[in-house]
């Protein structure tokens, strides 16, 4: 698995991506985790896992579709 400084990473990423969603929306935020892990799983930069998660939000599943 990671190491503490990559899940701190990885946890900080996720929080600036999903900033601005509702607290209730669990099943975006871990769409969005979801595919964070999968980017750091390919060992890529910060920069690339921010984009995945940011490109996850944008086809995150939601009750409003």
């Amino acid at each position: 698995m990671f190491d503490a400084g990559t899940r701190a990473l990885l946890r900080t990423i996720l929080d600036e991506v999903c900033g601005q969603i509702d607290p209730s929306q669990t099943a975006t935020r871990a769409h969005v985790a979801a595919e964070i892990l999968a980017a750091a799983g390919r060992e890529a930069t910060p920069e690339n896992i921010k984009a995945a998660g940011r490109d996850a939000l944008k086809s995150a599943p939601t009750m409003w579709r």
